[in-house]
């Protein structure tokens, strides 16, 4: 096998992080819905989407966007990967949205929402992949958090206040629950997911793919947020069961053949540090 070149710039995780092996999964897309579906459940957070966003008309370039900061910050040079932070560090110094009860104007910046959204990102890219079944161990669990102070940094949060294990992480959640509520912005989030705009032609291939795969993506919710949107949680042994066989119907596509989507970091990545870069789950260290 060629070696990884030592030459080239390994960005802010390298190939020898957890991150850059798990990223290469193809369930981070589920995981990435589910994260919607729970970053919408904090009020002020998710009227800082509603307010602002062009979600409603342009959800594909939205996704598109999404992924492509989590592509370029984990496969991305140190420096592509410092310039789209301060991109969205720029945006959000810009935004703002208002408490309807109270009038009260603030920033979509504010450390407290900046943090929310990074845990029910992190947690849910990790909750998706372990149950899947992508071998992440409890120590790669520790490791991905910890590696992730570099994400929380790159929005504008102190690293420091970012959870850097298990831990921490369950414990912030603990601390959060009582702000959480399912208000009128959870539940046009919610039906979105489910229905996103979309052409005529594709509206058949809407309802028999992309409606299965927003469900499961919402299933896989911790139970406080099944009772805050309102519907009944299913059998955790069924979400688990459906999980693993999407993990495993969506890993039978060959890489190589996945990778050529955009963003296409991950062969960017590749030719920047040789094939010896290329993300995989046999990778992970101990």
């Amino acid at each position: 096998m060629t070696a990884t070149r030592t030459t080239g710039d390994p960005g802010l995780f390298g190939p020898d992080s957890v991150t850059w092996q798990a990223h290469g999964d193809p369930m981070m897309w589920i995981a990435g819905i589910r994260a919607l579906y729970l970053q919408a459940l904090h009020p002020r957070a998710v009227r800082g989407v509603t307010q602002n966003s062009d979600f409603r008309r342009d959800a594909w370039g939205r996704l598109m966007r999404t992924a492509g900061f989590v592509g370029t910050t984990t496969y991305g040079t140190t420096e592509a990967a410092e310039r789209a932070g301060a991109r969205v560090r720029g945006i959000h110094r810009m935004l703002g949205a208002t408490d309807p009860d109270t009038g009260e104007r603030y920033g979509v910046d504010e450390p407290a929402l900046l943090l929310w959204v990074h845990c029910a990102e992190i947690d849910s890219y990790l909750h998706v992949l372990r149950r899947s079944g992508y071998p992440l161990t409890d120590a790669h669990a520790d490791r991905y958090l910890a590696e992730h102070r570099h994400s929380a940094r790159l929005v504008g949060l102190d690293p420091d206040a970012a959870p850097a294990d298990r831990a921490e992480l369950a414990a912030y959640f603990t601390r959060i629950r009582p702000e959480l509520a399912a208000g009128a912005e959870a539940h046009e989030v919610d039906a979105f997911l489910l229905r996103p705009p979309t052409h005529p032609l594709l509206v058949p291939a809407r309802g028999l793919l992309w409606r299965r795969v927003a469900r499961l993506a919402y299933d896989s919710l911790p139970p406080y947020a099944h009772e805050l949107y309102g519907r009944p949680a299913p059998e955790p042994a069924t979400v688990t069961r459906r999980l693993r066989l999407a993990g495993a119907l969506l890993r039978g596509i060959p890489a190589r053949l996945r990778w050529q989507l955009p963003p296409g970091h991950i062969l960017g990545a590749m030719d920047r540090l040789g094939p010896a870069a290329r993300p995989a789950p046999y990778k992970l260290r101990p």
